[in-house]
């Protein structure tokens, strides 16, 4: 395995466990957002979901995928 592959896995894996984390707690976060306000606890899901997509997709882009 060449080390920028190698790399790119590392880093692919850091940032999806991060997500899993995230999307293991977000059901209690967002309960205890929706007490507040159910449209920010919505808000929260939206912008989970984008920000997932939006790091791979950036991190594509700065490898040169989105030439």
């Amino acid at each position: 395995m060449k080390p920028d592959t190698r790399n790119a896995l590392i880093a692919g894996a850091v940032i999806f466990i991060g997500f899993a984390a995230l999307a293991y707690l977000m059901p209690t976060i967002m309960l205890a957002v929706g007490e507040w306000s159910t449209v920010a606890a919505a808000m929260l899901a939206v912008v989970f979901v984008g920000g997932f997509f939006l790091v791979f997709w950036l991190r594509g882009r700065s490898r040169g995928g989105g030439e």
